[in-house]
C-alpha cells in the first residue's frame, strides 16, 4: 500500500510540475519579463519550496543537519539536471545557446553558495535578536541578486514580439501557476514522508540510499518542471530554473535561521556538510564554464561539459557514501 501511495503522489507532482512550466511560460510571454527572469525567480522559488518545507520540518524536529544537507545537496542535483537537459535536447546545443543570458544567474549562484560556505566555516558569533548576522547577509545578498537579474532582464531588447495564438490570458497564467505551486507545497511533504517510511520498511532508513531517496523526491519538481519547460520550447526558463534554484536554496539556508530559535542556525551545522556544499559549488562552476566556453565537441551523443557534470555528481556521491554522509 505504501508503494501505491508513493506512486500516486509522485504522479500528482509530475502533473503539477507540468502545469507550473506551462503557466510560467504564459506569464513570461504575457508580461514580457522573459523566460530567464521567470525561470530564475518564479519557477526556481516554486520548485524549491519542497526543499524549504523539508528543511523547516527538520529544524522543528531538532535535526538541523538534515535541513542543511537537504539544501546544500540539492545544488549538486540541480546541476546534474543540466546534463540531463543536454541528453533530452540532442538536436541542439542547448547550453551553448543560452550561454550569455545565464552568465549572470550562474555567477550569482556561485557567489551565494561560496558566501554560505564561508559563513559555515567562519563561525561568526554575531546575532541580531535571535538571527545570525551571517544568515542576514545571505538573505540581503539574495535580494540584491534578484534586483540585478531584474535589471538585466529589463535591459535586454525585447522588440515587438507577437503573442502566439492560443496563449492563455495573464490572469489564467497567474492563477494556474499559483494553484500548481500550491499542489506542490501540499503534496511534496507527503511524498517525503512516504519515501521515509519506504526507507524504514526496506531497512534503508539510516543508510546513504535512504537519504538519497528523500533528496531525489524533494528535487522531483525541479526535474519535471525543467524537462517540461524544455519540451514547450522554453529553454531559457528551464536553465534559469536550475541556476535560480541554487540561489534560492542558499536564500532558504539563511531564511531557516529565522525559524531556528536555539541559536545561530549555521553554528549548529556540522562543518563536514561543507563537503556537500563544495560539490554543489564545483558543479555550478563547471556548468557556468561549460555555458561560456562554447565547446563544440561531443562524445557519442553527449557534450563534454555535460559528461563532466555526470562524472562529478557520481564521484561526489561515491565520496559522500565513503564518508558516511
Amino acid at each position: 500500500m505504501i508503494w501505491v501511495q508513493f506512486i500516486l503522489l509522485a504522479a500528482v507532482i509530475v502533473v503539477a510540475a507540468n502545469f507550473l512550466a506551462k503557466y510560467g511560460d504564459v506569464i513570461a510571454i504575457r508580461t514580457g519579463l522573459g523566460g530567464m527572469f521567470v525561470g530564475v525567480l518564479l519557477l526556481a522559488g516554486a520548485t524549491s519550496l519542497p526543499e524549504v518545507l523539508t528543511s523547516i520540518s527538520a529544524v522543528n524536529q531538532g535535526t538541523p543537519n538534515i535541513a542543511a544537507g537537504n539544501l546544500l545537496g540539492s545544488n549538486a542535483f540541480n546541476m546534474m539536471l543540466l546534463a540531463v537537459l543536454d541528453l533530452v535536447s540532442r538536436r541542439e546545443r542547448l547550453l551553448r545557446k543560452a550561454a550569455r543570458r545565464h552568465a549572470l544567474s550562474g555567477s550569482l549562484a556561485i557567489l551565494m553558495i561560496t558566501l554560505a560556505l564561508f559563513f559555515l566555516m567562519a563561525d561568526i558569533q554575531v546575532r541580531i535578536l535571535w538571527v545570525g548576522l551571517d544568515s542576514l547577509i545571505v538573505v540581503v545578498v539574495y535580494i540584491i541578486a534578484v534586483r540585478l537579474i531584474s535589471r538585466e532582464g529589463q535591459a535586454e531588447p525585447t522588440g515587438t514580439k507577437e503573442i502566439p495564438a492560443g496563449t492563455s490570458r495573464l490572469w489564467v497564467g497567474i492563477v494556474g501557476f499559483l494553484v500548481a505551486a500550491g499542489v506542490l507545497i501540499v503534496v511534496t511533504p507527503l511524498l517525503v514522508r512516504t519515501s521515509t517510511e519506504i526507507a524504514e520498511v526496506t531497512g534503508l532508513g539510516t543508510t546513504f540510499v535512504g537519504t538519497t531517496l528523500v533528496a531525489l523526491v524533494t528535487s522531483l519538481p525541479e526535474l519535471v518542471t525543467t524537462i517540461s519547460a524544455l519540451r514547450i520550447g522554453a529553454s531559457d526558463m528551464a536553465i534559469g530554473n536550475l541556476f535560480g534554484s541554487n540561489m534560492f536554496n542558499m536564500f532558504a539556508l539563511g531564511l531557516t535561521d529565522f525559524i531556528y530559535t536555539d541559536g545561530r542556525f549555521l553554528e549548529v551545522i556540522d562543518p563536514a556538510f561543507a563537503l556537500i556544499g563544495m560539490l554543489g559549488l564545483l558543479m555550478t562552476a563547471v556548468a557556468l564554464v561549460g555555458n561560456l566556453a562554447r565547446l563544440e565537441r561531443r562524445i557519442w551523443f553527449i557534450e563534454v561539459d555535460a559528461l563532466a557534470l555526470f562524472v562529478l555528481y557520481a564521484a561526489g556521491m561515491w565520496l559522500l557514501y565513503q564518508r558516511g554522509m
